[in-house]
């Protein structure tokens, strides 16, 4: 007797838009409180600088995000997530996290 499979193949491609979505929500909450933080004290040119690079970072990973829920959103069988796509997401908050960590500090 062989198991069934019950599995739906359209749920795991919108878990992981949601996925992406919500990462994507985490990350502008982020770099709005670390933009806010940098700016707190009045406006220096380092407070300025990483809140550029702040603004930048979340931009890059905002087109990362889009582009993949596009795809995912489309339908049918979903593209692999390219290497450089991959990276550049991973780069972006990791950079993103230390600008946290820089203006915590």
């Amino acid at each position: 007797m062989e198991p069934q499979d019950d599995r739906d193949p359209g749920l795991q491609p919108e878990r992981t838009r949601l996925a992406w979505r919500r990462t994507t929500l985490a990350g502008t909450v982020a770099a709005v409180l670390a933009v806010k933080s940098a700016l707190h004290d009045g406006p220096t040119t380092a407070g300025i600088a990483v809140a550029a690079l702040c603004c930048g970072l979340w931009l890059s990973f905002l087109a990362v995000a889009h582009r993949r829920i596009r795809v995912l959103a489309e339908g049918g069988e979903p593209t692999t997530l390219t290497p450089r796509h991959a990276g550049t997401a991973v780069l972006c908050t990791v950079a993103l996290a230390a600008c946290a960590v820089a203006l915590v500090l």
